[in-house]
């Protein structure tokens, strides 16, 4: 669901039919020769269509993990489903702006309700289908918002039939239902061993009072800094600005529109299969060396795109085609050191570094400042792309060297380390944040 929103949004905003009904103006601009080629697309309430998503699933994130514990994962996944089926219906069948706007709102609470991780794939089929919908008028885009729907549906239908975990039944004090389903699972009716790890864990949970409270603590501040960096920076690599508007930036550079959006599937397909490489290797070459590597690498593509474009993209001219071609190879080359580094393991390193008595409020902190950033990133970057031209390239390597600077001194190796060793073997014996560890002691015994 949140994959395939970033894919289309892009697609869509790229769509003469859509432009001309909602944006005529962004039309008129993007057909008049005369005009400034780094600004056609440079409208607030364009983004504003893209980015307010991300606003909305910020807020619901937090609801959604209240609701979580206290009711479950099924109607927490019921009621992502609704929210974004109700969405899809608004923006598919929108008339105005404010159907639109109200529509992707209610996107984002599902998206927050139900965030989940097979975001690359998402992003693969959404441009796949802007491909297919491009040339239906004039209501391909519609179908192409409609189809949002289909992962919604199969999030709602898989709701009804899955079933309550042990633990979630046993945190929310049904034990006998928990018992009961733990012998379903197993099989066996063999299981009061496991069942005490699990009431014994449960028991431990609730005794950690004001989660966030603790997570303002000394001792929680590496976690924490680091959590929220790692969304920041994983937003200003650019990848999403690439991802949310390639149809647009191809445009731009002189695709035409099919040319453009087939140019964005390539992009998808790389994503989906650099996202591979990083699960297998995470593991067998560490988190620092991925992310390093993946430095190196978009720093190079990113300032090379933006040498290319300052050289050869003025105001109204177009790409000759080889060079286009070797924009597209650049993009490509980028977004695939994002797959396999800032990408995943910008949400595998929060959710391994958090211990028990902060990891709900941490991982909360985590995702909302991926969601603020991305809604910054989405809203901003096409009147960035406008007043700071191909700059706008120099600016994200800018940040990127930024990011590997924070890896070198401040991100320690977290590969093969329990989460219940995290604090002796990595937090206590790093060079800075060691000097957060002088009231860790205290700060457990505060905490319960």
């Amino acid at each position: 669901m949140f994959g395939y929103d970033i894919g289309i949004s892009g697609g869509v905003t790229s769509m003469d039919d859509f432009l001309e009904e909602f944006f005529p103006v962004v039309y008129e601009r993007k057909h008049k020769a005369k005009e400034d080629n780094y600004c056609k697309y440079d409208n607030q309430g364009l983004q504003l269509f893209t980015s307010s998503l991300y606003l909305a699933a910020l807020v619901s994130s937090f609801v959604a993990s209240k609701v979580c514990t206290k009711h479950g994962r099924r109607l927490t996944m019921q009621a992502a489903s609704v929210f974004f089926l109700i969405g899809v219906v608004l923006n598919a069948a929108a008339r105005n702006i404010a159907m639109l706007i109200i529509g992707r709102i209610l996107l984002g609470v599902g998206v927050g309700f139900a965030n989940q991780l097979d975001v690359t794939i998402g992003i693969f089929v959404a441009n796949i289908v802007n491909y297919f919908v491009s040339n239906i008028h004039p209501w391909g885009w519609r179908l192409a918002l409609g189809l949002a729907g289909v992962p919604a549906t199969m999030l709602c239908l898989g709701s009804m039939v899955i079933a309550e975990t042990p633990t979630s039944l046993i945190e929310r004090e049904q034990l006998m239902e928990g018992l009961a389903m733990l012998k379903k699972i197993r099989g066996t009716d063999n299981v009061n061993a496991e069942y005490e790890e699990i009431l014994h864990a449960c028991e431990m949970a609730r005794q950690v009072k004001r989660p966030f409270r603790n997570l303002m603590k000394r001792s929680s501040r590496p976690q924490l800094v680091i959590a929220i960096a790692m969304q920041v920076f994983q937003q200003f690599t650019g990848i999403n600005a690439i991802m949310f508007y390639a149809p647009v930036l191809f445009q731009t550079i002189g695709f035409k529109n099919d040319a453009s959006l087939l140019s964005a599937v390539i992009t998808g397909i790389v994503n989906v299969l650099s996202t591979v490489v990083s699960v297998v290797l995470v593991d067998k070459l560490g988190r620092r060396f991925l992310l390093l590597e993946a430095c190196g690498q978009m720093l190079i593509t990113q300032v090379a795109i933006g040498g290319v474009l300052l050289v050869n993209l003025k105001s109204t001219n177009e790409l000759e085609h080889g060079v286009a071609v070797w924009v597209v190879v650049l993009v490509c080359l980028f977004v695939s050191s994002f797959a396999w580094s800032w990408g995943p393991l910008g949400w595998l390193i929060p959710s391994e570094t958090f211990p028990l008595a902060t990891r709900t409020a941490g991982y909360a902190f985590a995702v909302s400042s991926n969601m603020l950033f991305t809604f910054v990133i989405a809203q901003a970057f096409l009147s960035m792309m406008c007043h700071l031209r191909a700059g706008i390239f120099f600016f994200f390597a800018a940040w990127i060297v930024v990011m590997g600077l924070f890896v070198i001194f401040l991100l320690p190796e977290t590969k093969n380390v329990p989460i219940d060793e995290m604090s002796e073997r990595v937090w206590k014996r790093h060079w800075f944040w060691k000097r957060f560890m002088d009231e860790e002691e205290q700060d457990k015994k505060d905490s319960v």
